[in-house]
C-alpha cells in the first residue's frame, strides 16, 4: 500500500478508532480491510482490545489508559492512530487466510420469496432469469453486521440491484434471502427488515450456543443452489 492510497483514520468516541480504506465497498477494498485486520490481530498493539473489519473500513477498540501509559502521552487517540496507521501501511493488500467455499440451498419465490416477481419486473426479465442470475453468481462475504451472522455479500448481478423498500416489514422469517441495493444477504433470525425478499434457505446461519457460531465469515465464497419447496421442507424437518 502506497502513501497515495493510505487509509484515513477517524475517532469514534474515546475508545474506538475507525480506519477507512475507501468511501465505496468493493472486492479489492474488502480484501485490503481483511488483510489489515488479520495483520493487526496477528501483531497486537499494546492497549488494543479488538479489531472489527467492515466492508470498506475497520474499527479498532482500545483501552485509552493503557495506550496513554505505554506511549507516555496525554493523547491516547493520537498515539493509537499513528500506531494503527503504520501497521496498516505494512499490511499486505490481501489476507493470507484462504477463503472457504460454501453452498447455500434456497427455495425461490412464492411464500419463500414474495418479492421475486417484483425484482423480475424491475429488471425487465423473467422470474426464471432472476433465479438463474442470482444462483449463477459467486458471492464474497464482505462483512458481518446488522445482527449476528448476517453476511453482506458482494457480487450481485447489477440487473438484480434494487433499492431497499420504503416501508420495512415487521417480520421476516429466519433464512430469508434478500436484495438491498447492489448486495444480497440472508437473514439469520426472524427480524424486521427492508430488503427485497426472493428466497429462503433451510440452513441455520447462526447457532446460539456456547460457541456462538456463524455459518459465514468475511472472505468466504458463497453460491446459492436452487431447490424445490419439497426439498426445502425435507431439509427443514431434518435433524440439525
Amino acid at each position: 500500500m502506497t502513501s497515495a492510497s493510505a487509509p484515513q483514520c477517524f475517532p469514534a468516541g474515546d475508545r474506538t478508532l475507525v480506519v477507512e480504506f475507501a468511501r465505496q465497498p468493493g472486492a479489492l477494498v474488502a480484501a485490503r480491510v481483511r488483510a489489515a485486520a488479520e495483520y493487526l490481530l496477528a501483531r497486537p498493539l499494546t492497549g488494543v482490545l479488538d479489531v472489527v473489519p467492515a466492508q470498506a473500513s475497520l474499527a479498532v477498540h482500545f483501552d485509552p489508559l493503557v495506550v496513554a501509559a505505554h506511549h507516555d502521552t496525554p493523547d491516547p487517540m493520537q498515539a493509537i492512530t499513528h500506531a494503527v496507521l503504520q501497521a496498516c501501511l505494512k499490511a499486505p493488500a490481501a489476507p493470507k487466510a484462504r477463503s472457504r467455499q460454501i453452498e447455500i440451498p434456497v427455495c425461490y419465490g412464492g411464500e419463500h420469496g414474495e418479492d421475486l416477481a417484483e425484482i423480475a419486473a424491475r429488471a425487465g426479465i423473467g422470474v426464471d432469469d432472476v433465479i438463474r442470475l442470482h444462483s449463477g453468481a459467486r458471492y464474497e462475504v464482505q462483512m458481518l453486521g446488522f445482527m449476528p451472522g448476517f453476511a453482506y455479500l458482494g457480487g450481485l448481478d447489477r440487473k438484480l440491484a434494487a433499492p431497499r423498500r420504503d416501508v420495512p416489514r415487521k417480520r421476516i422469517p429466519a433464512g430469508t434471502v434478500g436484495i438491498g441495493g447492489e448486495q444480497t444477504g440472508v437473514y439469520p433470525f426472524e427480524t424486521p427488515g427492508g430488503w427485497n425478499l426472493i428466497a429462503r434457505t433451510p440452513l441455520i446461519l447462526f447457532r446460539i450456543d456456547a460457541d456462538a457460531r456463524a455459518l459465514l465469515a468475511p472472505g468466504d465464497e458463497v453460491r446459492f443452489v436452487a431447490i424445490t419447496a419439497r426439498e426445502f421442507d425435507a431439509m427443514k424437518a431434518a435433524p440439525a
